[in-house]
């Protein structure tokens, strides 16, 4: 008991802090939270007027959330945070897993994640994930910031226009997360703590919260040393229906077509499921800060983060195997075809067919890390400031077990469905009860997947002043940067015989309530092996083999990047204006590799092989070179209205698995994706202009409008080819996709008010629209850009006085194209999402909140090209409780 409880003290404590933040990556000119006023401003009111502050006097155009401000948001990680920013997107996934009840990507002006560059103190971030599909198959450059807790920040920066010294990566513009400085603070010790819990009302449970900050500095004010920690545990349940192939055509050759010659081309839904997903995630890590001045002019700096999530997860997913039947038996009479599509049929049971089929699949030791440790150099002299840093990153995803269960269900049964459009999930069916069974057991278990993303750079940067004329100063750098990318499947377990194992295991149920918060009307009463029972099952009756024999070469893929750049900035100041103009040369090299699998009857010696079948190593090399210039300017019309004009060019490489050539296929559906390695950089060609009037204390009223031309934008095709069935050893067509170069576009207005009202209250709003679209359209007529929501907006409303504060906001972000979900166009629907927080603060060392997010509950909602759906997700709310204290 003693143990139990010195554990949960632990994890129930705490750390949140409200100081000043300086941008590490900004030259000296642009001015910093630090430098704008010389005393601490705490609560809300004080970090919304620090925040407009510092974008009124940056020279370029940025968005600002100060530390008090994340303090008082309903917000878990740095994605939430900025979530109500205009021109600010956020997704909950990364690939096509569906979205969770957390926020983990962000990108800005309706384009993909992978265009917007994340940043810490002005440095890279490596990052990895914990979901397959993001391991294997959606490699992208985006990070996640499910790693990020909000606690980290003390002020983010998000840059919309772009200036030459901000490392090159982000097309579309940058997030830089500032960390707090130890020689920042005002007191010599601080100490600042909480304790939490969070309460997730879907799985019914209570988990602790914990995060740490300890600062220490000399009197002097010549060493310091800042140590954070945190620990947060949280389990997530998801209720959803999924149609996990999607949609797919009964062919002229299928049985079907002899007895009904009117579904000849007509597409049925492929594999709808009801999908019970439960996750416990334990976050875990640190930031340690260390500054030495040992002179006034000198500044020595080492910073070190780790962040880790044990994601273990079980994904369960009954399914009405349309595959099975529907291209053999005619329906019932009584079917109904709209738009092409067989919206509603029955099915007479057949003597000997599955109609269900139900995959189980238990991932115990899935985990996602991400982490950096710099050295910085600080010089400051009376004309000439110098910096250097030294820097590694390191981020990686794994996925060491699989333990698999997929069992035929409903045998004879019969079964059916009624489609009821993109608003609701389907009604579905299996004749009779199914007791656990293994009826036509298959399983494999313990498919290793491991993904490395890491970077090494170094970097040098001054800033040369001029004490009188229009030129104020020069900005000039250089950066070196050696960066890889790799995806690891060296083994795995052969199938083995746990059918005989698993009869009479232990079963669970789905949950009383499953489904009641997305509708529809499908199986809920649905039994599964325990995840220890599968884990059991597999581990005494499977032989993982290192041999090679499982190496999963066609997942594998091994990218290397090495990054030289180099910068001059002239900045300029005159009366009532001032201005940036910049060139950034950017030389990449790529070494790519990957493995091409043989097609059958192939007379080329393989290099390598397996169970896989037998592959090719290829090695591909690509260069790129590009000198990017940016132009900033800013007018103050007069005390109050200001005019900002900004153009630049601007470039992102290519997702690490578009690049790469590995494959990865779903034999179930017959479909996959594949790489490229011939995709060019994107190319982006920026214009922003946006007035904005300062009205008042704390008040704003912006109006912006933006345009960028893409060049070699990243689209995707399908096309079939021949590939190996590893479950079956024979070659059959699969239909993959594939990534290509492609033009686009996007143009769009940002509107921003925010204006307090009387001594207490407090509003804010904006608005987003975004116009995106690729030159060409697809041959089906597609020009939808990845990530374009044409709609955004945010409101928000708060209440503080000396004792109490309280804050509500809603998001708001219509459909957009998430990308290829095998051969299907996958749309997200319409998200809304409401916030609150309520605090109260007992004396100035002593507060409590209480922060719910997802109250309106709502339901995640996909569909996939022609108005057909795809997939519904229910996460429930999270309700956190927060005791804070500082000393």
């Amino acid at each position: 008991r003693k143990s139990v409880l010195s554990a949960a003290i632990v994890t129930c404590l705490g750390f949140a802090v409200q100081v000043q933040a300086q941008d590490a990556a900004a030259p000296a000119t642009e001015p910093t939270a630090t430098e704008l006023d010389t005393v601490t401003v705490v609560g809300i009111r004080g970090s919304v007027e620090r925040s407009l502050d510092t974008k009124r006097e940056a020279s370029s155009r940025v968005e600002v959330v100060t530390a008090e401000d994340i303090g008082k948001l309903p917000a878990r990680n740095v994605a939430d945070t900025l979530q109500r920013l205009p021109g600010v997107n956020i997704s909950s996934s990364s690939a096509n897993e569906g979205g969770f009840d957390e926020n983990d990507r962000v990108s800005l002006r309706g384009t993909s994640p992978s265009l917007t560059q994340t940043l810490v103190n002005g440095h890279t971030i490596a990052s990895a994930d914990w979901f397959i599909l993001s391991q294997v198959e959606t490699v992208g450059r985006s990070v996640s910031y499910s790693l990020l807790p909000s606690e980290l920040v003390g002020q983010v920066v998000v840059n919309k226009s772009s200036q030459a010294y901000l490392p090159e990566g982000g097309t579309m513009g940058s997030v830089n997360i500032i960390t707090r400085k130890p020689l920042e603070f005002p007191d010599q010790l601080t100490a600042d703590m909480s304790i939490g819990v969070v309460y997730s009302d879907l799985p019914d449970t209570t988990k602790p919260q914990f995060s740490g900050l300890l600062n220490w500095k000399n009197d002097a004010d010549t060493f310091g040393i800042m140590v954070q920690a945190f620990k947060q545990v949280r389990e997530l349940r998801r209720d959803g229906q999924e149609i996990v192939g999607g949609f797919s055509q009964i062919a002229a050759t299928d049985p079907v077509a002899a007895t009904n010659p009117d579904l000849i081309g007509v597409y049925y839904p492929s594999l709808p499921g009801a999908v019970y997903f439960t996750q416990t995630r334990e976050r875990a890590g640190g930031l340690v800060e260390m500054q030495f001045k040992p002179t006034d002019d000198l500044t020595l700096g080492l910073s070190a983060f780790e962040s880790k999530m044990d994601a273990k997860n079980y994904n369960r997913n009954y399914m009405l195997w349309t595959g099975n039947f529907v291209p053999k038996q005619a329906p019932l009479p009584g079917y109904v075809v709209e738009d092409n599509t067989l919206v509603q049929a029955d099915y007479a049971g057949v003597a000997g067919t599955g109609y269900g089929i139900y995959d189980m699949i238990s991932r115990p030791e899935s985990s996602s890390e991400a982490g950096y440790a710099t050295f910085d150099i600080d010089w400051r002299g009376d004309n000439l400031d110098v910096k250097g840093q030294l820097g590694t990153t390191k981020g990686t995803g794994k996925t060491p077990t699989q333990n698999i269960a997929e069992v035929v269900t409903g045998r004879g049964a019969g079964g059916g469905w009624q489609l009821n459009g993109t608003g609701s999930p389907a009604d579905w069916y299996i004749n009779g009860t199914t007791a656990p069974t293994t009826d036509g057991f298959g399983t494999w278990g313990i498919q290793y997947y491991d993904v490395v993303d890491k970077e090494d750079w170094a970097s040098a940067d001054a800033h040369l002043r001029f004490n009188d004329g229009v030129l104020a100063s020069l900005d000039f750098g250089l950066r070196y940067a050696d960066h890889t990318r790799e995806v690891n499947s060296p083994f795995g377990s052969d199938p083995g015989a746990i059918g005989a194992a698993l009869a009479g295991a232990p079963v669970g149920w789905y949950p009383g309530d499953f489904g009641n918060g997305l509708g529809g009307n499908f199986p809920t009463d649905v039994w599964y092996f325990t995840q220890q029972a599968l884990q059991d099952a597999v581990n005494n009756n499977s032989t993982v083999r290192k041999d090679g024999a499982r190496h999963n070469y066609g997942s594998e893929f091994h990218i290397d990047e090495t990054n030289t750049a180099g910068y001059l900035q002239a900045n300029f100041e005159g009366d009532r204006w001032d201005g940036n103009l910049g060139l950034r040369y950017v030389s990449i090299d790529q070494d790519i590799q990957y493995y091409q699998q043989l097609g059958p009857g192939a007379t080329v010696t393989p290099d390598v092989s397996s169970l896989f079948g037998n592959f090719l190593v290829i090695n591909d090399s690509n260069s790129h070179s590009k000198l990017l210039p940016s132009a900033n300017f800013k007018f103050d019309i007069n005390d109050d209205l200001l005019l900002r004009l900004a153009a630049s060019q601007t470039m992102t490489l290519a997702d690490y698995s578009a690049l790469a050539g590995a494959v990865s296929l779903a034999n179930l559906t017959h479909t996959g994706t594949a790489g490229n390695s011939d995709l060019d950089p994107t190319i982006g060609t920026n214009f922003d202009a946006n007035l904005e009037w300062y009205f008042m204390p704390r008040g704003l009223l912006s109006f912006g409008v933006f345009s960028t031309d893409l060049k070699d934008y990243v689209k995707y095709d399908s096309a079939d080819g021949q590939y190996l069935n590893d479950q079956n050893g024979q070659y059959e067509t699969y239909n993959v996709v594939k990534p290509v170069n492609a033009d686009g576009r996007v143009r769009g207005v940002e509107v921003a008010y925010e204006q307090p009202i009387g001594e207490f209250f407090g509003f804010s709003a904006n608005y987003t629209y975004a116009d995106g679209e690729y030159d060409e359209a697809a041959a089906d007529g597609n020009r939808d850009l990845v990530g374009t929501s044409e709609n955004t907006w945010n409101a928000s409303a708060f209440f503080e006085n000396d004792r109490f504060n309280a804050r509500v906001s809603y998001t708001y972000r219509s459909a957009f194209y998430h990308g290829m979900l095998r051969a299907n166009q996958y749309y997200q629907d319409d998200t809304e999402n409401l916030a609150a927080s309520v605090g109260y603060k007992f004396n100035d060392n002593l507060s409590v909140s209480l922060d719910g997010l997802n109250l309106n509950n709502g339901t995640l909602k996909y569909y996939v090209a022609s108005g057909r759906p795809q997939a519904f997700y229910n996460n429930g709310r999270q309700y956190y409780l927060t005791l804070r204290a500082s000393f």
